[in-house]
């Protein structure tokens, strides 16, 4: 972003601020729920994303968040815990957020099949969706979320268009730039004409997030290990509650990997080198005085050990980005970057500083614990102290965008021991409340090396562009091809009405003719 632009913004965002105090609040301040005024008044990121939504058109920004505000109050979005809903609908399973599809983003399954159309059960639906998605926004603030409606079993009983509305406005209002697209799978043609109506509340601006989808097709937008059985995939996951679905990370998490034979002398290696090179983090300056004292005219052997070096250095050089935390400031704030085999960056650093006065333990936990060694992976940090983490895939195993990791921290009574035993019995104990969490994604490097087939005389290079056409061609190839499945589908179906009436009609010639002679 350039300086005009974020000039641009805070403009904007100010002036947002301005004219709904004086337009909105002047009288009307019992509409809204004071949390949410403070909120608007302090988290520019919220504003923003209001402003974008609406393409930065004033008027409209000021009308969709007196209808978001006002509607936050109205549900009590705030107070929404578990024990607002009733208990069954937690334990059948309907909604819950499970995964991540293909671009990284969170699954937010919409089950169908178990939602029965009642009058009586609509508002405690409705506060369940608004329960997953306030509790899904306070943990990735702007993050977007992928929508999976899964109509597979589903009849015309299940179908409520006051419950898809209300979803789509969730989105369309009260959630802005959270949503990534909506995933219909399997949904029964004789629905069709109640997605006509879902379309135009989306509106046309919004309708091509609209992916619908078979068994086959749905593994484009999700891969088969975040997909269940009956989709194609292989996703062993069986909600149940309680607890509540805990966005799939997952305990214990072992600091050296699952290590076996074949790779078990490197892991050694990898784990003494831990302790001494990689966590002596060089700063800028000593990598520069470093490149420096490489003199050019030394064997080659030697010049590919010091540019190993410097790979080393540069791999594990401080992150610059950081997350504020109340116990803890963690480094990087948001994305583990990883290297390419190609690139020799494997591992990265998580670095953790304590900024309070007692002890505060931690634990690391990923979405994916049989990928990555972590080191250490449940430890505790000293009052001022700080803590590098290294974090490398194990073996041969590839780093995925999907893959997400948890920092957990609490603080600790000066009296407790930080030994295995103490570490694990403090967390058997500790409130909930009371621990910190913050969520890190994973971002993967590319080669900076071209890709390139060479022959005899000549060179075959496809780029980026050419193959994005080609790919976009085959995308567009496969929409044709569904229409066209479609269309032919509809000629099937109302062939089979004609025919029907046409039988109809001589049944009724035929009954009258009998009764005109008879």
């Amino acid at each position: 972003m350039t300086e005009a632009e974020a000039q641009n913004k805070a403009r904007l965002i100010s002036e947002t601020r301005r004219r709904f105090e004086a337009e909105y609040l002047a009288d009307k301040s019992d509409k809204y729920d004071p949390r949410d005024i403070e909120r608007l008044q302090q988290d520019d990121n919220w504003v923003e994303s209001y402003l974008t939504w609406r393409h930065n058109v004033m008027d409209e920004t000021l009308k969709m968040l007196d209808e978001s505000l006002q509607w936050r109050k109205e549900i009590s979005i705030h107070d929404l815990n578990e024990s607002s809903i009733p208990r069954w609908l937690l334990e059948i399973g309907g909604i819950y957020l499970h995964g991540y599809d293909k671009e990284g983003n969170k699954l937010f399954w919409i089950r169908v099949k178990y939602h029965i159309k009642d009058h009586k059960t609509i508002m405690d639906k409705k506060k369940l969706i608004a329960f997953w998605l306030e509790r899904y926004a306070k943990r990735e603030n702007g993050k977007p979320i992928t929508v999976m409606f899964d109509m597979s079993e589903s009849g015309l009983s299940s179908i409520d268009m006051d419950l898809i509305r209300f979803i789509i406005n969730c989105f369309k209002v009260y959630y802005p730039k959270y949503l990534s697209k909506i995933v219909i799978f399997d949904m029964p043609w004789i629905m069709n004409a109640a997605f006509k109506i879902v379309k135009s509340w989306i509106g046309p601006d919004a309708v091509n997030l609209l992916k619908f989808t078979s068994k086959n097709e749905v593994q484009d937008y999700v891969s088969v290990e975040y997909l269940p059985p009956h989709m194609g995939g292989t996703d062993p996951f069986k909600y149940s509650y309680p607890p509540l679905v805990d966005d799939d990370f997952q305990t214990p998490l072992c600091e050296n990997g699952p290590i076996t034979s074949e790779d078990e002398t490197s892991s050694k290696e990898d784990i003494e080198s831990d302790g001494k090179e990689t966590l002596e983090t060089a700063s800028n300056e000593e990598q520069t005085t470093l490149l420096k004292k490489i003199n050019p005219t030394e064997p080659t052997s030697k010049a590919e050990e010091n540019e190993k070096v410097d790979s080393k250095m540069k791999a594990f050089k401080k992150p610059l980005s950081v997350f504020k935390g109340p116990l803890l400031h963690i480094s990087p704030a948001e994305e583990l970057y990883f290297g390419t085999t190609e690139s020799g960056e494997k591992k990265t650093l998580i670095v953790l500083t304590n900024v309070t006065k007692n002890i505060v333990a931690f634990k690391v936990r990923t979405t994916a614990p049989e990928k990555y060694r972590v080191k250490p992976s449940n430890s505790s940090c000293e009052p001022g102290a700080s803590v590098d983490i290294v974090v490398s895939p194990h073996g041969g195993l590839t780093v995925s965008a999907q893959d997400r990791f948890l920092i957990m921290a609490a603080e600790m009574e000066q009296s407790s021991g930080t030994g295995p035993a103490e570490l694990a019995q403090f967390w058997k104990e500790v409130s909930r409340n009371k621990v910190m969490e913050h969520r890190l994604r994973c971002h993967v490097v590319e080669s900076s090396k071209p890709t390139t087939l060479t022959l005899k005389d000549n060179t075959f290079h496809m780029s980026e562009k050419t193959s994005e056409d080609f790919y976009l061609q085959l995308k567009r190839l496969l929409e044709s091809n569904r229409k066209l499945q479609d269309q032919v589908q509809r000629c099937i179906w109302f062939q089979q009405l004609l025919l029907s009436l046409t039988v109809l009609l001589l049944a009724f010639v035929i009954s009258f003719f009998y009764l005109l002679y008879h």
